[in-house]
């Protein structure tokens, strides 16, 4: 066990720097310090830039990561993902995602719901289909050419009756490219309607901002209008804070991650 303070801090660094998602009592046991002095650590760490809390939970910070050499734009979205998320959520009343590609799938980055009874979800990290769905189509819309023909040249499951085939997904891809933005109704789930915004760096896309949302509440030109609005917003503010860090990120770590 760490003695001095100096000791205890940077055992609680390399913790959180080690692994996933930390809490404060998992630490706490597995160093065998009191929670509450622990909570004091976190508290000053928090402070300085070297720990995110996100519900409960810490990531390293822009500072920690820093040192590091690790900071990312995949780490600066992650960081603020989820307030970004809750102000849609606030404007437009369904669920907001945040979308990045992987490779060749895509990946729920981040995610806030509403409290709304009906509601679609995802889950944060999960991946998802390149070519089905508002927020994926847009990021395939931006890929390299290698990653669209992997994607297109590869199984594509029918999901829904809406799913697209490869020859609509090619015409898709364009259209998206030329508005901007993306719709998708009903093509991962039956009677769902997502649209999806990208997010802009030095000219590449690192993610989209989506919200998805049921038929019967989110069908119409005015909801889709409203919702571009918010996302177009959020996704403008997004880009603003990312650029004010280039060159000190690293961004095509986030567009090619395998």
């Amino acid at each position: 066990m760490a003695n001095t303070s100096l000791e205890r801090g940077l055992t609680i660094l390399a913790e959180v720097a080690g692994g996933a998602d930390t809490t404060v009592e998992g630490v706490a046991s597995r160093l065998g310090i009191p929670v509450s002095s622990t909570y004091r650590y976190f508290k000053t760490l928090k402070a300085r830039g070297f720990i995110v809390e996100d519900a409960g939970a810490y990531r390293p910070g822009r500072a920690l990561l820093a040192l590091s050499g690790q900071y990312s734009v995949q780490n600066h979205l992650a960081e603020v993902g989820t307030a970004v998320l809750r102000s849609i959520v606030e404007n437009v009343g369904e669920t907001a995602v945040m979308i990045i590609r992987v490779g060749a799938s895509a990946m729920c980055l981040r995610c806030a719901e509403t409290d709304k009874a009906f509601k679609y979800t995802f889950a944060v990290n999960e991946l998802l289909p390149l070519y089905a769905g508002a927020g994926q189509r847009l990021l395939l819309a931006w890929s390299p050419p290698d990653v669209t023909k992997q994607v297109l040249d590869g199984e594509l499951i029918r999901f829904t009756k809406n799913t697209l085939d490869a020859d609509q997904i090619r015409s898709s891809l364009i259209q998206i490219r030329s508005a901007g933005w993306a719709i998708s109704r009903g093509e991962l789930d039956p009677g769902s309607v997502s649209v999806a915004v990208p997010v802009f760096v030095s000219g590449e896309v690192v993610c989209s901002l989506n919200v998805a949302g049921p038929e019967a509440r989110c069908g119409s030109k005015t909801w889709v209008t409203s919702a571009l609005k918010a996302l177009n917003r959020a996704a403008e503010n997004l880009s603003l804070s990312l650029e004010s860090l280039s060159p000190t990120i690293n961004t095509r770590k986030a567009l090619d991650a395998d």
